[in-house]
């Protein structure tokens, strides 16, 4: 019966997140909000289907350990300290008044302090999977401020690792002052031990290991010890140094993060985080009782007041005094007026350590909806907003004190212009010729490859490598696809070039495409997917054959460059450029 059970939870909430996630990404919302939404559906306090909440919350665990092995993986410590002159004391303000704001709610309601302030830590902390959706959705996510709010966020989420920790020692126990103390010394003291372990062990035997594993050649292998070195490290963790799962989870992915596979892990192994993050957010969702809408509307207000006013208030004051321009604080505060992933992991902590109430937990879980369904539509009174203000110069001017040219301190420097960055895949004989040339030419490249050894070797080069699959979007991503010229496949015969091609086409519509194609057979699917110029062997070799024997007949150069016009128009269905 449990085997049952199991398959049909699974089925169950995976379903039901298909559906109601397809339909709030079709309707421009985050499919977050369909994923809760499903929970709800299949939890206990709707009629229908109920699912097994015991094996829902163990799905959850596997993506909560998942979900924080993504966060140490894609931690960029460069983004943080570029904006860290408004990032770290923006999100230590925030987070203390929106802390500050939860707890008098919890004492207000009669839950305790304790209550209160976990309650409060988790509605400080803004969804990152949200946010970045915001950002590239409006065409700020490379902008200063969406560096801003993402060097803010990586500050939040490295909080709320802290409070990871802290949380089970500060309230797993009922003991004296004293018995605190003692607790969270040895709290600190597992923590540092676990972390230096980690450092000094994982830094030597993770990328080792990651080494054997991808001489192999083996995708699947690759995948499975990813996942291994997540699960085994966080399990690990709890089991030797009594600390929780998701930090050790966290560390095993800052070390991985940092060797030479972080991009490779990134696309091929962290699909499965995704589809267990799914599985968190049903279970979440399968907590929220509709009825408790109805019941506890002056909570809900209260909660969402916090999120929707009292946050955005705070970070849109801190940025201003810190002499950033307006629409650059204004933009930072809304897109942080959302809660999400982190605030249900703090929820569930509470919850188990017995200090949060079913109320809270139901807040926590209707004010995110409701906050990741407005956040979108807020976003987008911003450049109203800064209009209305303009059109009012005292106003402008009382709001832009340092005036309307102010530049952004702390920022990353200006990226090269996309015509002097190019993306070169692959750096076989072909490759390496391609890069030899774009760098004399005083163009940036970026090269994709798999072999790990040639990664290192352009590395000690001096030019910038990405070591994973280029099918692969957060690969593309990690490159610079984005904000790059040019896209060059210098590998023939490569697998899936088409879908290369059109992912790139997807984060750069303005990227001229270059590829090498095998076989003329192969040349309509690259068009098709957004190829500018294919260049294949044997249409190539076809052509030099044709000048060698011209050229060996006598004829002029006019009737060379005559013939080879004709043979590559026959050829490739197109004129020589």
């Amino acid at each position: 019966m449990h085997s049952i059970d199991l398959i049909l939870t699974l089925t169950a909430g995976l379903s039901a997140a298909l559906v109601f996630g397809y339909i709030t990404q079709r309707i421009g919302l985050s499919p977050i909000v369909g994923y809760l939404l499903a929970g709800t559906l299949i939890g206990p306090h709707t009629p229908g289907f109920v699912a097994n909440g015991t094996i829902a919350e163990q799905f959850a665990e596997v993506g909560v350990i998942l979900l924080m092995f993504g966060v140490g993986l894609q931690l960029h410590v460069e983004e943080l300290l570029a904006v860290r002159r408004v990032a770290l004391p923006g999100a230590i303000g925030q987070s203390a008044v929106a802390t500050a704001l939860g707890t008098l709610i919890g004492w207000g309601f009669g839950w305790g302090w304790s209550a209160g302030i976990i309650f409060g830590m988790a509605l400080s902390v803004a969804s990152t999977v949200v946010l970045i959706r915001i950002l590239s959705d409006n065409n700020d996510l490379h902008t200063a401020t969406g560096h801003i709010a993402v060097g803010w966020l990586v500050a939040e989420d490295l909080f709320t690792v802290v409070a990871l920790v802290l949380l089970p020692a500060l309230f797993g126990g009922r003991g004296a002052g004293g018995h605190l103390a003692v607790a969270l010394g040895l709290t600190f003291l597992k923590v540092a031990v676990l972390v230096g372990f980690t450092i000094v062990v994982g830094n030597w035997t993770i990328p080792r290991a990651l080494d054997h594993v991808a001489a192999t050649g083996s995708r699947e292998l690759f995948t499975l010890t990813v996942l291994v070195l997540a699960l085994g490290i966080a399990v690990e963790s709890s089991q030797l140094f009594g600390v929780s799962m998701a930090l050790g989870a966290f560390m095993a992915g800052l070390v991985v993060g940092r060797s030479d596979y972080s991009f490779r892990a990134a696309s091929e192994a962290l699909p499965m985080r995704d589809a267990f993050a799914v599985l968190f957010f049903v279970s979440v969702g399968m907590l929220l009782d509709p009825g408790f809408l109805l019941r506890s509307p002056l909570l809900i207000a209260t909660t969402l007041a916090v999120v929707l006013v009292g946050k955005p208030l705070v970070a849109l004051a801190i940025v201003r005094m810190l002499k950033y321009p307006f629409r650059v604080a204004l933009s930072v505060a809304i897109a942080l007026a959302q809660i999400g992933e982190f605030s249900f992991i703090l929820g569930n902590i509470g919850r188990e350590l017995g200090v949060l109430s079913s109320d809270a937990t139901n807040a926590l879980v209707a004010v995110s909806i409701i906050s990741i369904l407005i956040n979108p539509l807020l976003y987008r009174i911003v450049n109203p907003v800064e209009r209305w203000a303009r059109a009012r110069p005292v106003l402008w001017r009382a709001l832009n004190p340092a005036g309307p040219d102010a530049t952004v301190q702390g920022g990353t420097d200006a990226s090269v212009a996309p015509r002097n960055r190019a993306v070169v895949v692959g750096f076989g004989p072909t490759g390496r010729t391609v890069t030899r040339l774009l760098v004399e030419n005083e163009i940036d490249p970026t090269v994709i490859e798999l072999n790990v050894e040639s990664v290192r070797e352009i590395r000690q080069r001096g030019h910038a490598a990405v070591y994973g699959d280029a099918t692969q979007r957060e690969t593309l991503e990690g490159a610079g696809v984005a904000s790059a010229g040019t896209l060059i496949l210098t590998a023939a015969g490569m697998e899936h070039s088409a879908e290369v091609i059109r992912i790139a086409r997807e984060l750069n519509p303005d990227i001229r495409v270059l590829a090498h194609a095998a076989y003329l057979r192969d040349l309509p699917a690259l068009r098709n997917a957004g190829a500018d110029t294919v260049f294949t062997g044997e249409g190539e070799v076809a052509l030099a054959f044709a000048e060698s024997i011209l050229r060996r007949l006598g004829a002029t150069p006019e009737q060379i460059d005559r013939e080879r016009s004709r043979a590559h128009a026959e050829l490739f269905g197109e004129s020589a450029a």
